[in-house]
């Protein structure tokens, strides 16, 4: 609290429409601007090609990860569920299909706020804070409306195998919605104590920006965590057509992973007794394990307990603790392969091979949790002991690093599994949205069938590129097959692009070039620009200050940045529109007509040179404030 957190407010590119009292990003206006037609791509500025694989020579090629972080985010958006039921609106589909399941949307919304919170500086700088948490709160909503009682969790919205047999758009969707839910006679504690975790760190992700919002995740998040506890059962039992498509192994993990997130949104020592009694007897002691995913917690738990340790190792668990601190050691060392033969396996090209279905997205959780685990190491000023090495912290970074170029392309296929990325992507996406054209395109409905026939089956690329949709990725000997129904390889996840926002914004921060990263999204062919959004004017929004009164009411300063962004122009007269401002305002004057709302630089300050920069305070308790551009000259 005490330094200052930037928080980019950007005019997006990106716009939902309102229908009603919903928005839907499933709409002629939208659906084009997500998934944009390849026509796109060579009408607007190419992206950045991903450098070719490094020789034998040592060179250190080093990929523009901002760009990276960018388009992941922009395939959140992309999976993004509009008005599908009278009740449940919003979330995300998992993957290629157009099911709602809730274990690892739950997964990825706690990975996207593990990122938030443990690199807040980096995403800050990238200017991604304000998308990061646009894509966290798109499923904490609908989490919050998924939970109307302590005891009830919606868990799924749609049937995988009646979804399966259909290849259509989300516009043209014609298969049941049906929704199933768990209670106290159908319990879930794996996806409960997951949606727990999830609420629990996006309370951490929230709470420099967003008090009163933290503080109603943090109520969900308990009342879920005490729900799991209590009535235990797996959820793919109580939600048996779940199994076909993501079974559960157990859910002791999920119970203290959920604890340990708890822990550390409240402080509350509740939770840390919870883990330490339990350690044992839920697996988290007793596990050294060599993956972590959607279904398997253990090494997330064991990661951010051995912080715990090393942030205070007088705890008076500290004996307990240092048997979590070891099988998280187990998972870093048999990550890079020091473990005593009890290594994962890797690809002749280097790659992490967890699995045939769908590899990538262990390789990219593994990837962000030896980064986390890294920095928890550098800040202590501590290292690892494994069998065959000792590992320094650079160590585990370096590794991570090298797992995240061979996605972006230093492989021996030299392609970008990271779509959009580069200039040698996959094109033959297993994705319904991706591979049929845009509804503005093709106004006649696609049914199942046709859409199989004429779309699924036809041997040219996508017409829509899915942009930061991570894929299956290579299979053990590095191959890959650019084909739709080879979806064990060209299918893309959640839970696989969910870890690679933390993890791109640390390597950019840390390898990324100065000046290397520019924040622009490709705009769809035909899309012309708002006034606003041609504002060459970005603000940079921080928190220098917070205190609470008498009531326990949160009350924060923020530090609003204007840049003119411009290398050639001056602007004149900028006006602003700022909404929901509810406190007191220093730095701005109103505008002379009057306009409520508006404000504009004051006498003296009425020109920004190409570059310039000028700052005005607020101060409010509860959300920030929305800054436009009105009109400037």
């Amino acid at each position: 609290m005490g330094s200052s957190s930037i928080i980019p407010i950007r005019l997006p590119l990106l716009r939902l429409v309102r229908v009603g009292s919903f928005f839907s990003s499933f709409l002629i206006s939208l659906w084009p601007m997500l998934l944009l037609p390849q026509l796109a791509r060579t009408a607007s500025a190419a992206p950045a090609p991903a450098p070719a694989p490094a020789g034998d020579d040592g060179y250190q090629y080093h990929y523009n990860y901002g760009d990276a972080l960018d388009k992941s985010l922009m395939f959140f958006e992309a999976q993004r569920s509009g008005k599908l039921s009278v009740d449940l609106l919003g979330g995300y589909y998992d993957a290629g299909d157009h099911v709602k399941f809730g274990l690892p949307m739950a997964y990825s919304t706690t990975m996207l706020a593990w990122g938030a919170v443990e690199f807040r500086k980096e995403i800050t700088h990238l200017n991604q804070m304000g998308h990061t948490l646009r894509a966290i709160k798109w499923a904490t909503d609908y989490f919050i409306k998924s939970h109307p009682q302590p005891d009830i969790l919606w868990a799924q919205v749609g049937d995988g195998s009646s979804d399966h047999y259909c290849w259509e758009r989300a516009e043209d969707m014609s298969t049941p919605r049906d929704a199933y839910k768990l209670d106290h006679e159908h319990p879930g504690s794996d996806l409960a104590g997951e949606t727990a975790a999830a609420l629990a760190a996006a309370s951490l992700a929230f709470k420099p920006y967003n008090s009163s919002y933290s503080a109603l995740l943090l109520v969900h998040a308990k009342q879920l965590f005490a729900f799991a506890d209590r009535f235990r059962g797996q959820y793919d039992d109580s939600i048996q057509n779940a199994q076909q498509f993501y079974p559960s192994s157990g859910y002791s993990d999920e119970l203290l992973w959920a604890a340990v997130w708890l822990y550390r949104a409240t402080g509350d020592e509740y939770y840390l007794k919870y883990v330490v009694d339990n350690g044992a007897a839920m697996g988290g002691t007793t596990w050294g394990v060599k993956e972590f995913s959607w279904d398997t917690k253990y090494a997330g738990v064991q990661i951010l307990l051995s912080k715990v340790l090393m942030d205070n190792s007088y705890s008076p668990y500290t004996s307990i603790l240092k048997q979590y601190q070891a099988k998280a050691q187990y998972f870093a060392c048999a990550c890079l392969q020091k473990n005593g033969g009890y290594n994962v396996d890797r690809t002749p090209g280097g790659l992490l091979y967890f699995h045939e279905w769908n590899n990538l997205q262990y390789v990219s959780a593994a990837a962000f949790l030896l980064t986390a685990y890294s920095a928890y190491l550098s800040a202590a000023n501590a290292n690892i002991a494994c069998p065959d090495a000792q590992l320094q912290p650079q160590d585990l970074l370096n590794f991570a690093k090298s797992q995240a170029d061979y996605v972006l392309g230093k492989n021996p296929k030299s392609m970008s599994y990271l779509v959009g990325y580069g200039t040698n992507y996959p094109t033959h996406i297993h994705h319904r949205g991706a591979s049929i054209p845009s509804i503005s395109l093709l106004r006649s409905a696609v049914g199942c069938v046709r859409g199989f026939d004429a779309w699924y089956s036809r041997p040219q690329g996508n017409p829509n590129v899915i942009y930061g949709a991570l894929v299956g990725g290579p299979n053990k000997n590095d191959g890959f097959d650019d084909n739709r129904s080879s979806y064990e390889q060209t299918e893309p996840t959640l839970s696989g692009c969910a870890p690679l926002i933390g993890l791109f914004s640390k390597l950019q921060s840390v390898y990324g070039t100065p000046g290397s990263y520019h924040n622009q999204r490709p705009a769809p062919a035909g899309h012309s620009k708002s006034a606003e959004q041609e504002a060459p004017v970005e603000f940079f929004h921080s928190i220098t200050n917070t205190w609470a009164d008498g009531r326990g009411m949160a009350y924060y300063r923020h530090r609003v940045i204007i840049k003119n962004t411009s290398q050639k122009a001056s602007i004149r007269d900028l006006k602003l529109l700022i909404q929901n401002l509810s406190g007191s305002l220093w730095g701005l004057s109103s505008t002379r007509d009057g306009e409520r709302n508006t404000y504009e630089l004051p006498q003296g300050q009425k020109v920004l040179k190409p570059g310039g920069e000028y700052s005005f305070v607020y101060i409010q308790g509860g959300p920030q404030a929305k800054i436009t551009v009105v009109s400037y000259h």
